[in-house]
């Protein structure tokens, strides 16, 4: 009973998406049979991906949000992995985990529905249009006079090169969907412009119940998943 108590207790966020993403990972890999369930489309679509058909006919929304954490591959998951690491525990030590959470989940959401829009028959798994969200929370933070020095060297323009040069490499490579980091990055941009890190006693009480509601949409879009991979499976 402890045990799930601290897994719903809002701390090491970020530890908890990295390994949450890896057990997706482990489960298709187990069931979907070996790496040839990262190129699967059936196990893709079981494993929660981003189909645009079955959004737009059958308004499966919950893909927006069960697509962050189902990957293409090995390489796939090891670079978010790594961009999830290092930029989480940033962002969750200096916004705390409650913006954290809100913060990561609005921006993947942002990209899913900026590619349902420009390629509505997308198909698209990964975390990156919410590590895009990252960046650019830290991006716009550096626009605002109130953001501590100390984070002042990692955030605004100094994330430029890191931006552009993905976004070139995005837009000419084959596989990337640009859509979802261009959309994670204007989302996260907006809440790095608009939100300071330090809180009132008000919108720390607002921050925390946005951070509930980021956790039980992931879990109502996990629940409505698993009831439509019984459906599909019993045909």
């Amino acid at each position: 009973m402890d045990y799930i108590k601290r897994i719903f207790r809002f701390e090491d966020v970020t530890q908890k998406i990295f390994t949450f993403n890896i057990v997706v990972f482990v489960l298709m890999f187990v069931f979907g049979g070996g790496f040839g369930a990262f190129s699967n489309s059936y196990t893709l679509i079981v494993a929660g991906a981003q189909y645009g058909k079955l959004i737009t006919i059958y308004h499966q929304y919950f893909r927006f949000i069960t697509a962050l954490f189902v990957h293409g591959g090995i390489l796939h998951i090891s670079f978010n992995l790594y961009a999830l690491y290092y930029l989480g525990n940033i962002v969750e030590r200096v916004y705390g985990p409650y913006k954290f959470l809100t913060i990561y989940l609005a921006s993947g959401i942002g990209g899913g529905i900026l590619t349902q829009i420009f390629i509505p028959n997308a198909f698209s798994v990964g975390a990156s249009g919410a590590i895009f969200g990252l960046i650019g929370l830290l991006f716009g933070a550096g626009f605002r006079d109130d953001t501590p020095p100390m984070l002042k060297p990692m955030t605004g323009t100094a994330l430029l090169p890191v931006i552009l040069i993905n976004l070139f490499l995005g837009f000419t490579s084959s596989g990337i969907n640009n859509f979802a980091h261009i959309g994670g990055l204007l989302v996260g941009f907006t809440f790095g412009w608009l939100t300071s890190v330090r809180d009132t006693y008000t919108s720390y009480k607002i921050w925390k119940i946005a951070g509930y509601i980021s956790l039980a949409l992931i879990l109502i879009s996990f629940a409505w998943l698993i009831f439509f991979d019984i459906q599909l499976i019993l045909g």
